[in-house]
């Protein structure tokens, strides 16, 4: 799915390119520029996926959600049960192609919501059973 939309992503920019190249002539145009800015884009749609794959991480424990992201600098991020306020699960139309979903986690944090990307569809549907299931039974009201 993430090479599918990085593709899609670097198809649309590098016809932006060549559209206004020809159109308007407000770009620098010809064949070495386009062929330079396609190999960055072929190279974003081929280590991309395999970046963000080998960076986001997610786990669930009794207590916390752990949640892992990050391009160049990382982010971890733990969210104690007692601090859920909703879980939200989310198909996105490249998603759903893929039997893909994901799971948002509010929390009651200023620095937002955790978001588990990416999951298989019924493991999705799952963990938001069961987290809803764990932050109702911590006693407190999540603030």
């Amino acid at each position: 799915m993430w090479t599918l939309g990085a593709l899609g992503n670097s198809a649309f920019l590098l016809g932006l390119y060549v559209a206004a190249g020809m159109l308007w002539d407000v770009v620098p145009f010809g064949v070495w520029p386009a062929a330079a800015l396609g190999a960055v884009l072929l190279a974003y749609t081929v280590l991309m996926p395999r970046w963000r794959y080998a960076v986001h991480r997610w786990e669930v424990t009794e207590t916390a959600v752990y949640t892992q992201t990050g391009w160049w600098a990382v982010e971890r991020r733990i969210a104690p049960m007692s601090r859920i306020q909703t879980v939200d699960y989310e198909e996105g139309a490249l998603s759903r192609l893929f039997g893909l979903a994901s799971v948002t986690v509010t929390t009651a944090s200023a620095a937002g919501a955790l978001q588990i990307a990416a999951l298989d569809r019924m493991l999705a549907r799952e963990l938001v059973e069961r987290l809803t299931q764990r932050a109702d039974a911590v006693p407190g009201d999540a603030t």
